[in-house]
């Protein structure tokens, strides 16, 4: 779960790069300032998934990515398809958690 979640945060790192080079030239400081600072928060949210507030910081992270479709229309779309990475991110990882711990837990399974 920790690696998929990581994943969709690091690319998002780099969409968020992209946009701002797209805002740079019809925008001001404050919205470029702000995307940055997204940018910069999602890598290092990448490194806070061993806790609940990692996973519960980058769920409001990809809200705000989504709302910065004000500055660059076009990341309501890629917002929403990342945020739609993320879900399957937590519905896939946890699955696979399930899976891994019941292997661990019976011996038979694991021949």
């Amino acid at each position: 779960m920790r690696i998929l979640g990581a994943a969709v945060l690091a690319m998002e790192f780099f969409l968020m790069g992209f946009a701002l080079l797209i805002a740079k030239d019809n925008h001001g400081a404050l919205a470029l300032t702000l995307g940055g600072l997204l940018a910069i928060l999602a890598l290092l949210n990448a490194g806070l998934l061993k806790r609940k507030f990692g996973w519960i910081s980058g769920s409001i992270l990809q809200l705000l990515i989504v709302i910065y479709g004000f500055v660059v229309p076009m990341m309501f779309f890629m917002g929403l398809l990342f945020a739609g990475l993320w879900v399957a991110a937590i519905v896939v990882g946890r699955k696979g958690e399930a899976a891994r711990a019941a292997l661990l837990a019976n011996p038979k399974l694991r021949e």
